[in-house]
């Protein structure tokens, strides 16, 4: 994959512009975690505003789930969801600048999708960041260092190799912490993990990654939640294993300190390529 752009702060990509921003008519911003069971919002001054179960019209039979292994699948119902939580219908709307995270390897149709879901928030200017990357700005890691992140969701696992800031490589399994007890084991579950940070080893980075097994992987999501699942990364990758901060979250924390830090950042003053 291309190696992202390698600053303290994690590359953007501006989604959508409407007229001329300028942080002296800024009004207020959001950024979301837009996840296959949960959705989480982050404001300036008031942290986390919401935590609530990604879904519509919940039932006996479980409602519609617009968001699958983190990818928007549909967006009329994303948008429902948006809308209800963040757009008119909440008081809320008319946005200076929206976050989003995104997964580090998700189809360019994906970005299409959230982007179309996210025009009912009205917001002048909204940008991606990827979820690995936003974590580890959350989770207040030193990302200077090779830093190894293992996400491990509802729906969908992410390890990523960041340097400098940047993810040089990663990988995703189209598997999570819903699927234990279904069609998965902790077990396998972890056996894969570590198999991709194996064939890591094995690649150009191989150096880097030893660094950052070395230093510990920052495990993130639902899953570090789970000390059976720490245990069994730390016993197989003979590391450190290091569960973030309020595991769950650190993602949408990530995504609004770089929404703070891009009021501030020229780049949002016209579009980047992501």
């Amino acid at each position: 994959m291309t190696p992202a752009a390698r600053t303290p702060f994690p590359r953007m990509a501006s989604l959508r512009r409407r007229g001329t921003w300028s942080a002296s008519q800024r009004s207020s911003g959001v950024a979301i975690d837009l996840g296959s069971a949960r959705t989480r919002a982050w404001m300036p001054d008031h942290g986390l505003i919401f935590d609530v179960p990604t879904i519509i019209a919940p039932g006996a039979d479980g409602g519609s789930r617009p968001v699958q292994r983190g990818v928007v699948v549909d967006k009329a119902e994303a948008a429902r969801v948006l809308e209800r939580l963040l757009g008119r219908r909440a008081g809320l709307g008319h946005y200076s600048m929206v976050v989003l995270t995104t997964p580090v390897l998700c189809p360019g149709q994906h970005k299409s999708v959230a982007r179309a879901a996210l025009e009912v928030l009205d917001a002048r200017v909204v940008l991606t960041i990827d979820g690995v990357k936003a974590a580890a700005l959350g989770s207040g890691a030193d990302v200077a260092r090779p830093l190894l992140v293992l996400d491990i969701g509802a729906g969908l696992t992410e390890v990523g190799l960041l340097v400098d800031g940047g993810v040089t490589e990663a990988h995703r399994l189209n598997v999570g912490t819903s699927d234990l007890g279904a069609t998965t084991t902790v077990s396998e579950l972890v056996q894969s993990i570590v198999a991709v940070v194996t064939d890591l080893l094995h690649l150009d980075c191989g150096g880097l990654v030893v660094d950052a097994l070395d230093r510990g992987p920052l495990l993130i999501g639902g899953g570090a939640l789970r000390p059976e699942i720490t245990y069994g990364l730390a016993k197989q990758l003979l590391a450190p294993v290091r569960p973030a901060p309020a595991p769950h979250t650190a993602a949408v924390r990530g995504a609004g300190l770089a929404m703070v830090a891009a009021h501030h950042h020229p780049s949002i003053l016209g579009e980047q390529p992501h």
